[in-house]
């Protein structure tokens, strides 16, 4: 046989297996990770050949979605809680949940000096209209509730409300000047280690429950190769890092 033929077949069985080892993973993601979730996917696609499928939206549409048979293999939410009912329901693999960030709420304007660096604007209540996330589906909307209680301002500040489906909904809002500020993710206004534009207010973790995002492995992607490698990825150092860089605790 001739080397040519020869390294013709071992090329094309080296193919062969490598797309046979490669495989497709169906993620939901928490609307607030979305910048950091597609870098980390982008890496992992590089490093591994496998291809990710993202799906981003509010972590309690997500919720009853797989509840009700969604094909996604794994679950990064917004929360500790719904992954945690999950667990409950016999939705996952067992001991895959774990927490991959903490997350931070900001209240944010696009404008220039409209939000001051400790938050008194909310008492001033020099604005017509304040986005935040619907709470009964999304986390950061719960937090920003908890910290406008915490302050005795949600009475006055209820009827002011613009209220969207998911952080980046809520995130539109402002940044399109159809609310003049709004409480959000800091990782959606973050850039290089600070806020890139407009004015913000980083709200202490003292005034509402830590935002434990968890992430579990669906029982959906047990035999996946692809949804467990991934899993063990967003543990790693280098993601690990990713999530770091755009405001995140781990």
């Amino acid at each position: 046989m001739k080397l040519s033929t020869m390294l013709f077949i071992v090329c094309s069985l080296l193919c062969i297996t490598s797309v046979a080892r490669a495989a497709e993973v169906h993620v939901a993601v928490a609307s607030n990770f979305s910048a950091p979730m597609k870098q980390i996917a982008a890496e992992f696609e590089k490093e591994t050949g496998h291809t990710v499928v993202l799906a981003f939206g509010a972590s309690g549409k997500f919720y009853a979605q797989i509840r009700n048979g969604a094909p996604f293999h794994l679950f990064l939410s917004a929360d500790d809680e719904k992954p945690a009912q999950l667990v409950k329901d016999g939705l996952t693999v067992a001991d895959s949940r774990f927490t991959y960030a903490v997350g931070t709420l900001v209240l944010w304007s696009a404008q220039p000096g409209f939000v001051d660096p400790k938050g008194e604007v909310l008492r001033k209540g020099t604005f017509t209209k304040i986005a935040i996330a619907n709470p009964k589906l999304a986390p950061y909307g719960t937090a920003a509730i908890e910290v406008l209680t915490k302050q005795g301002l949600l009475a006055t500040v209820t009827p002011k409300f613009v209220q969207g489906e998911n952080i980046s909904q809520t995130f539109q809002f402002v940044s399109t000047g159809n609310a003049e500020l709004g409480f959000v993710a800091l990782s959606q206004v973050m850039k290089n280690g600070k806020v890139a534009s407009g004015s913000a207010w980083i709200v202490p973790g003292k005034l509402h429950r830590p935002i434990r995002q968890d992430a579990v492995l669906l029982a959906t992607g047990k035999d996946n190769v692809a949804a467990k490698a991934l899993l063990d990825y967003l543990k790693s150092a280098k993601a690990k890092i990713i999530i770091r860089s755009y405001g995140y605790e781990i």
